[in-house]
């Protein structure tokens, strides 16, 4: 199968989907949907196994111990596509549904207490149902010519997902052009790989294809995540399981509920809530984490900031993506805290992202890259100002294409003094209008504000040539042309309104 291909069972099966959706939540359908996929791939994934097995002299395809080590699900019969699909018609298929994944569950410890598992809900359409398992049941899901499919499948579903729900899609899901362009600047190779507040894993698995375009090793790297919301947590353990990616996600509140307490991370992704007012901070006036100074309660910003770097090797890079008010917020403490972490040359990059990035928030935001330990550049912030990049996709959002991307990460190693993906980068110079070195000094100057565009300057205009007394002549003679034709279409309107009777002073 091509990529084309590909991309073509994407949009059939989502729209074909959403079809089927009726009246039903996004939210709650999502769940219904995802399930499914999930549920197909893993039958997929085993019944190659099965056949295999069948063929060999001495195998036995009913071993459980088999799949095991061929990491893969063990299905039992009742849970596996082919029987379910052959149920699809029938009134009781939810209930079917809901037992297979049960049996799931009970024969892969990693998945306890993760699938969904109310399709038998009186609310919930069978007949709509069972042609869901039908359309599912028409697409191959395990990986075919080097192509991901169910990955690629499972990911367009999310963010088509994230789109419906509008902002509380936010809460689940980050735009891919945002966690390539992190994934890109971080370069997350090997060691530990940490996100305090993972949604589904797009960070992880976004890391999972640099490392393999990369030529990699994923075994060389450990995944650690934290969701505070209990659905997203389980899509979280389904994103990874189906990419067969090991992790440690752990369910709840990264601030109250640390289920990483002593991790030291060598590399942190994250795209926390912005400006979250309600986080209990009230609660945690004293913990050891606040190194810079106590966050407001009323925006947790900085509480996430200190929560990472406190869980930063003391080689670690972090990239996390923050609301632009974190840049230059100088209320409630923010200010001081901001300064203080600046001052302790742990602030790296700053990149300003363009607006309508996200499906969930108007709210403009960038990225803060931090260091520990830095090699090189000590006592420099690289800023870059990628606010006019992006190609808008719909009337609402936009993306980072794959150029701009590497524009903006290339930028960066090459100020590093490191390898570029595009050797036109490979020498890094300041670019007015787009990218500056500047001093923790200058930075002091503008009152420890890391606004990029306050350091970058503007665009120099390229020379066309043409002297300005020329240009200017060209401008006064198109002006005074076009006043001519303004005071010509006002007579004309007058006369047209007198010839129906209104008269015009």
């Amino acid at each position: 199968m091509t990529e084309k291909g590909s991309q073509e069972i994407e949009k059939k099966l989502w729209k074909s989907a959403d079809k089927l959706r009726n009246n039903m939540d996004a939210a709650e359908y999502k769940h219904v949907v995802l399930g499914l996929i999930f549920l197909k791939y893993i039958s997929d994934k085993f019944q190659v196994i099965y056949e295999k097995l069948s063929n060999e002299e001495y195998a036995d395809p009913e071993d459980e111990e088999e799949y095991k080590a061929k990491n893969a699900f063990w299905v039992p019969k009742e849970s596996r596509w082919d029987y379910i699909q052959s149920k699809a018609k029938f009134p009781e298929i939810g209930k079917i549904i809901d037992h297979a994944m049960d049996l799931i569950e009970s024969n892969n410890k990693s998945l306890k207490g993760v699938l969904p598992k109310n399709y038998n809900r009186p609310t919930l359409d069978k007949r709509i149902l069972g042609e869901l398992v039908d359309l599912i049941g028409s697409i191959t899901l395990h990986e075919q010519n080097g192509i991901d499919i169910l990955g690629r499948v499972y990911e367009y579903f999310l963010g088509q997902f994230a789109n419906a729900e509008g902002k509380k899609g936010g809460e689940f899901y980050t735009p891919e052009s945002i966690v390539k362009t992190l994934v890109y600047i971080l370069r997350p190779y090997k060691g530990r790989v940490y996100d305090p507040c993972c949604g589904s894993s797009g960070m992880f698995v976004q890391s999972e294809k640099f490392i393999k375009a990369h030529h990699g090793r994923i075994d060389d790297i450990s995944i650690y995540g934290q969701e505070s919301n209990p659905t997203t947590w389980k899509l979280s353990i389904m994103n990874l399981a189906i990419r067969g990616i090991e992790a440690n996600i752990k369910y709840g509140d990264s601030f109250h509920e640390d289920q990483h307490k002593d991790l030291k991370a060598d590399y942190i992704l994250a795209n926390p809530p912005f400006n979250v007012s309600d986080w209990g901070g009230e609660h945690l006036k004293d913990d050891p984490r606040w190194k810079y100074g106590v966050p407001p309660t009323g925006n947790a910003n900085f509480a996430w900031i200190q929560h990472m770097l406190y869980h930063l090797s003391p080689t670690g890079v972090m990239g996390t993506v923050l609301a632009n008010g974190s840049m230059s917020s100088k209320t409630s403490n923010e200010g001081d805290i901001r300064k203080r972490i600046i001052e302790d040359d742990l602030v790296d990059c700053m990149v300003a992202l363009p607006s309508k990035l996200f499906f969930n928030t108007m709210i403009p935001a960038c990225l803060w890259i931090l260091r520990r330990g830095k090699k090189v550049r000590n006592g420099e912030v690289l800023f870059i100002d990628a606010r006019n990049m992006g190609k808008m996709i719909s009337r609402r959002n936009r993306v980072l294409t794959d150029e701009e991307i590497l524009k903006i990460s290339d930028t960066y190693h090459a100020w590093r003094g490191e390898k570029t993906e595009n050797p036109d980068y490979g020498d890094y110079k300041d670019v007015p209008g787009f990218c500056k070195s500047s001093t923790l000094e200058e930075i002091e100057k503008q009152d420890f504000v890391l606004t990029p565009g306050r350091y970058v300057g503007i665009p120099e205009e390229e020379d066309d040539g043409i002297p300005f007394e020329e240009k200017m002549e060209k401008l006064t003679s198109k002006l005074a042309e076009q006043m001519r034709e303004g005071k010509r279409l006002d007579e004309e309107i007058k006369k047209n309104l007198e010839s129906i009777g209104f008269k015009v002073e």
